[in-house]
């Protein structure tokens, strides 16, 4: 079992900056790749950006490449995820999970944590 938990969500105004962190714990989680994922109210859950278990890849959707970066320590067991220039669509509860395998689907990572809200106000 890995166990996920996250933090750093808040309120912002469109154009600053957040940093989400997750932690990890349970069985050996840096040989998992890790990604973050979000759901805004009343859509579906939609993949924000994953990492390689080595941290050497990772991949990202249009809609935030080049404002959102994730990173990853495996001697802290933890992610990150660092929010630049912050819209108003980029509201939602962002979600850390892990899985065997990269995946940029939801239905393919293996753990799941409860969530962190983000709001940006405009």
């Amino acid at each position: 079992q890995v166990q996920l938990v996250e933090s750093g969500g808040g309120l912002v105004q469109a154009g600053g900056s957040l940093r989400l962190s997750c932690a990890a714990s349970g069985r050996t989680v840096s040989s998992y790749a890790m990604g973050w994922f979000r759901q805004a109210p009343g859509k579906e859950r939609e993949f924000v950006a994953a990492i390689s278990w080595s941290g050497s890849s990772t991949y990202y959707p249009d809609s935030v490449k080049g404002r959102f970066t994730i990173s990853r320590d495996n001697a802290k067991n933890t992610v990150y995820l660092q929010m630049n220039s912050l819209k108003p669509e980029d509201t939602g509860v962002y979600y850390c999970a892990a899985g065997q395998f990269l995946s940029m689907d939801s239905g393919g990572m293996d753990y799941w944590g409860k969530g962190t809200l983000v709001t940006v106000s405009s």
